[in-house]
């Protein structure tokens, strides 16, 4: 445990100092959603509406996903994944599971605290438990100045798979092409 929060540690130091935040490198970057897949499991707790992507133009693609929590939910565990595409997609660096409610309480989850902030303000998922009702993100877009993480370009895939009282609801998994041109940034 001990040697993960090291590495961890060391990873964000590492991180944070090699990202240059100037308005070139952000030019530089391409980050681009290229699929968007919900799947339910329970259709008598949790009902997707919409979960699709539409291209506004060839570099801006926005996410929409409307669905409905049909009963009061305190418990919410969250599984996030990410996966970089190499021969198919293969498991990169993050799989965290990590209590929603809580979260939302005391943001203290480092990666969850990124994925959070590029979306919080597209959506109405942004309380403290219970969740029921209506769940909107509605024109989401990854804004790159929000991204502060150097990935290597490739093919990624970000998954969510929903607990609800320990027991999985839905999965969500966005794809998207993350690719930095350097030579843009000269």
């Amino acid at each position: 445990m001990q040697s993960k929060l090291i590495f961890g540690a060391l990873f964000g130091i590492f991180l944070t100092s090699t990202f240059d935040h100037n308005s070139s490198h952000q030019d530089a970057i391409i980050f681009r959603m290229t699929n968007a897949v919900c799947e339910s499991y329970n259709q008598s707790w949790f009902v997707f509406h919409t979960c699709r992507l539409k291209a506004l133009s060839r570099s801006k693609v926005v996410f929409n996903m409307n669905g409905t929590i049909l009963h009061p939910v305190n418990d919410i565990t969250i599984r996030v994944r990410v996966f970089k595409r190499a021969s198919g997609y293969k498991p990169w660096l993050f799989n965290i599971y990590f209590d929603a409610c809580q979260y939302l309480r005391k943001p203290n989850v480092p990666f969850v605290k990124l994925v959070y902030g590029l979306f919080k303000e597209f959506s109405n998922i942004n309380h403290s438990c219970p969740y029921v009702g209506l769940q909107i993100i509605k024109g989401f877009y990854p804004k790159t100045e929000l991204f502060p993480l150097p990935f290597p370009s490739g093919d990624y895939m970000l998954t969510g798979q929903w607990y609800f009282d320990k027991k999985p609801q839905f999965d969500t998994n966005i794809s998207f092409a993350f690719v930095e041109d350097l030579l843009k940034n000269n």
